[in-house]
C-alpha cells in the first residue's frame, strides 16, 4: 500500500524515542490539522503515542515525494518547535483513523443569514437575533417560502458505522439525546418545507411525525426498499401549501442488474395558499443517492430516474414546467461530473471512470469506464432524463418489402440514439450555496465526522427567467421561477472541529441543515 519513498521514510524513524517524547510530548498543533484519506496533502506527520515499539514505522501520509519535500522531516530535526502531535489514540490497524479529532470544549456553532439582494446585505447578522431573521411575506404578487434540507442521521446507521464517530462523547450519540436537539433545530428555523433524509421508520412513526404534525406540518414519507430501516420525508406547513400529488420513486429494479440498490426519492407537487391570486404549483423533490464512491454508474442512473419523475410531475398543460426545488444528500462533491450535470443540464460521459462521477475518490486506477449507454433501454428513461413513450413505427401492411425497410430504418435510428454518451435534462437549476467562501476560497462543508468533512448536501432550485441565460444547457420555459432571497451560511471544517465536529452536544447529526428562503413572483 505504501510507496517506496514512504517505506524509506519509515526506516528513518529509529530509536531516539526518549528524545522525541521529551521534545514533543503533548505539544498541540494548530486546528487546521488534516488527516490522510481525505486530503491529498498533509503538511506534517501525525502519529499515535501508544502501542509504539522501537522498530515501529509511521504510516504513509503522503501520496508522493513531491508532497513531502517541503516538510523535510527527520527525527534528528525535532526540536521544541516541531509540529508533531502525539495523541493518546490507539492506532491498532491500518484502517483505523488517527485521532486528530481531540475532544474540544462545548460550544454553539454560529451561522449567519446571507442575503442575496444587495439592499439586504447590510442586514446580515448572527442567527439567533429573531429581529433580523428574514421572514417570508406573502402578497397578491409574490409568495415567499423557506426550505430546509437535513440529513438527520439514522440511529441504526450511526450504530452500524460507529467507527465514524469515535471522536464523539458516547452520550451525545444516543437517540434519546439526539432527537430533542434535532427537533429544537427544526422548531428554531421554522421552515415552511422540510426535506429530511435518513429518517428511520420506527422513529418516524413514534416520534418524528407526531412531533412535526404538532408543529403544523403535513408529512409524507418514503422508506427505502429491501430491509433498509430509513428513508426520505417531505413535510410542509398546512398554512402555506396544499398537497396536489405524492410521487415516490424507487431506484431498485429487480429486472435491471445495475439497479440493485435500495435508495429512494420522493416528489411532491404543492399548491401555494395565496388569497385572491392564482399561482403555479411548486414541485419539491427529496432524495438520498447511493454512497458508494466507485459506483458512479448507479448514482447517475438514480439521478436520471429522479429527474424523469420531476419532469413528469412538474410538467404543465402548456408544455412549461412549474418551479422546482430539489433537495437531498447526493453523495457527490461540488464540481464533480454529477454535480455539473445537475447545474449545466448536460454531461458527456464518454471515457469517464465510474469512480470519478461523484468526485469522492481522487484516483481512478483500476476502475472501469462508464458504458454507453449507462442504463439499459428497458428502464424506459431517455438520455434526456424523461420517461420514454413507446412508439410503434407506422408501416404499410400491404407491402411487406416496405415494411421491412421501415423497420430497419427505425432500428438504425434507435440504436444511434442509445449509443450517445450525452446526458441532458431540461431544467435550469442553480445551487443555493456557492460551496467556497469568497474571501478565502476555503471549502464549505455540509457533513463532518471522523473520516470526512465535505459538501454532499444541496438545495437546487429553478432560477428566475433572467437567470436562465446563465445556464447554456437549459432549454425550459418556466412559469415564474424562484428568486433566492437568503440562505443560512455553512461552515468550514476548522469551524466544526472547534466544537468537536459532528455530532456534538448541540448539533445531533453528522450533517448540517441547509436552509434557504425563496420568492415566487406572481
Amino acid at each position: 500500500m505504501f510507496s517506496h519513498h514512504s517505506r524509506s521514510l519509515g526506516r528513518d524513524w529509529t530509536t531516539p524515542w526518549e528524545n522525541l517524547q521529551r521534545c514533543c510530548w503533548n505539544r498541540h498543533i494548530s486546528s487546521c490539522m488534516r488527516w490522510p484519506g481525505h486530503y491529498s496533502q498533509v503538511p506534517y506527520p501525525y502519529f499515535s503515542s501508544r502501542h509504539f515499539s522501537l522498530n515501529w514505522r509511521p504510516p504513509c501520509l503522503f501520496e508522493s515525494r513531491t508532497q513531502f519535500q517541503y516538510c523535510n522531516w527527520r527525527p534528528d530535526n525535532l526540536s521544541q518547535t516541531s509540529l508533531i502531535h502525539l495523541s493518546s489514540y490507539v492506532m491498532n490497524a491500518e484502517g483505523d483513523e488517527p485521532s486528530s479529532k481531540r475532544r474540544k470544549h462545548q460550544g454553539v456553532i454560529k451561522r449567519n443569514w446571507e442575503y442575496m439582494c444587495s439592499h439586504d446585505k447590510e442586514k446580515t447578522k448572527i442567527l439567533g437575533d429573531k429581529n433580523v431573521d428574514p421572514k417570508c411575506e406573502d402578497s397578491e404578487n409574490k409568495f415567499d417560502f423557506s426550505v430546509m434540507s437535513y440529513n438527520i442521521l439514522s440511529q441504526d446507521l450511526l450504530e452500524d458505522n460507529s467507527h465514524l464517530y469515535r471522536h464523539c462523547r458516547r452520550p451525545v450519540l444516543h437517540w434519546s439525546f439526539r432527537f430533542p436537539n434535532i427537533l429544537k433545530e427544526i422548531k428554531h428555523f421554522d421552515a415552511d418545507v422540510l426535506c429530511l433524509q435518513e429518517v428511520q421508520e420506527d422513529h418516524y412513526g413514534a416520534e418524528i411525525r407526531p412531533s412535526l404534525e404538532s408543529l403544523g406540518y403535513h408529512c409524507e414519507y418514503k422508506m427505502r426498499t429491501g430491509r433498509k430501516p430509513d428513508g426520505c420525508a417531505i413535510c410542509f406547513k398546512h398554512s402555506k401549501f396544499s398537497l396536489l400529488s405524492v410521487n415516490p420513486v424507487e431506484f431498485y429494479r429487480p429486472d435491471i442488474s445495475l439497479l440493485d440498490r435500495d435508495n429512494v426519492g420522493l416528489v411532491l407537487l404543492l399548491q401555494p395558499k395565496i388569497p385572491c391570486a392564482a399561482s403555479p404549483a411548486i414541485c419539491v423533490a427529496n432524495t438520498h443517492l447511493l454512497y458508494n464512491p466507485r459506483r458512479g454508474d448507479i448514482k447517475l442512473t438514480q439521478l436520471a430516474m429522479l429527474l424523469a419523475e420531476i419532469s413528469s410531475v412538474a410538467h404543465q398543460k402548456d408544455g412549461s414546467f412549474c418551479p422546482i426545488v430539489m433537495c437531498g444528500d447526493f453523495n457527490s462533491v461540488p464540481g464533480s461530473p454529477l454535480y455539473s450535470f445537475i447545474k449545466d443540464g448536460k454531461l458527456n460521459y464518454e471515457g469517464l471512470a465510474i469512480g470519478k462521477v461523484s468526485g469522492q475518490e481522487q484516483s481512478s486506477r483500476g476502475q472501469r469506464i462508464l458504458s454507453i449507454p449507462i442504463w439499459p433501454p428497458n428502464l424506459g428513461i431517455s438520455q434526456n432524463c424523461v420517461y420514454e413513450v413507446q412508439q410503434v413505427p407506422k408501416v404499410e401492411k400491404t407491402d411487406s418489402d416496405l415494411t421491412q425497410t421501415q423497420l430497419k430504418q427505425t432500428e438504425v435510428l434507435v440504436t444511434a440514439e442509445k449509443l450517445s454518451s450525452n446526458l441532458q435534462h431540461h431544467f435550469s437549476l442553480s445551487s443555493v450555496y456557492s460551496h467556497y467562501f469568497p474571501d478565502t476560497g476555503i471549502p464549505e462543508v455540509t457533513t463532518c465526522h471522523s473520516r470526512s468533512a465535505i459538501t454532499v448536501d444541496y438545495i437546487f432550485y429553478s432560477a428566475e427567467k433572467e437567470d436562465v441565460a446563465e445556464h447554456p444547457g437549459a432549454e425550459v420555459a418556466l412559469v415564474g421561477g424562484l428568486k433566492l432571497l437568503a440562505r443560512l451560511s455553512l461552515l468550514t471544517e476548522q469551524d466544526l472541529w472547534t466544537v468537536n465536529g459532528l455530532p456534538n452536544e448541540n448539533n445531533s447529526s453528522d450533517h448540517l441543515p441547509l436552509l434557504a428562503k425563496f420568492r415566487l413572483e406572481l
